[in-house]
């Protein structure tokens, strides 16, 4: 990722700021290997906000359509991305109640100060993805069975009947 943007974690959610805006898919440089074309934008929304226990809280929201590759055909498909996810900031994993750690409403990372927001979206895009994109129904691609070239017994073949 070329560019950078920065937010003071703690003072964002103290103060409930807000930032939202585009990112271009082709920015995504972790994310490229896993797309068929990278034209086009993701939109993305941080909200901060303190958390029940005082801790600093990002409510992160990504919407966009990215273009997957299909692991059976290898065309793309249109990939409808929509993530929400809250992300708590600790000071110390040993503070986190045995039903916090159980709790799937939110995400905790390590305190820092400073959070780079592009990189974090990335991270979420990443783990939203599926493992094995693939159509309900393809076929395996017809270049590949195309380009295979001729077997050289099959050459032999043809010339046995020629002698």
């Amino acid at each position: 990722m070329s560019q950078r943007l920065v937010i003071d974690c703690p003072s964002f959610a103290r103060e409930a700021k807000s930032l939202q805006g585009d990112l271009p898919i082709a920015s995504l440089t972790r994310t490229l290997d896993l797309l068929a074309d990278s034209a086009g934008v993701i939109g993305y929304r941080i909200e901060g906000r303190m958390g029940e226990r005082h801790r600093p809280q990002l409510i992160l929201r990504v919407e966009g359509v990215l273009s997957l590759s299909c692991q059976r055909c290898l065309e793309g498909i249109s990939y409808p991305l929509k993530l929400e996810n809250t992300l708590e900031f600790v000071v110390d994993e040993e503070d986190l109640t045995q039903e916090e750690i159980e709790d799937d409403s939110r995400d905790f990372l390590p305190a820092q100060a400073e959070v780079d927001v592009l990189a974090l979206i990335e991270d979420e895009i990443i783990l939203g993805l599926p493992s094995v994109p693939r159509h309900e129904c393809c076929a395996l691609p017809e270049r590949a069975r195309e380009m295979q070239p001729a077997s050289p017994f099959s050459v032999l073949g043809s010339l046995k009947g020629k002698a």
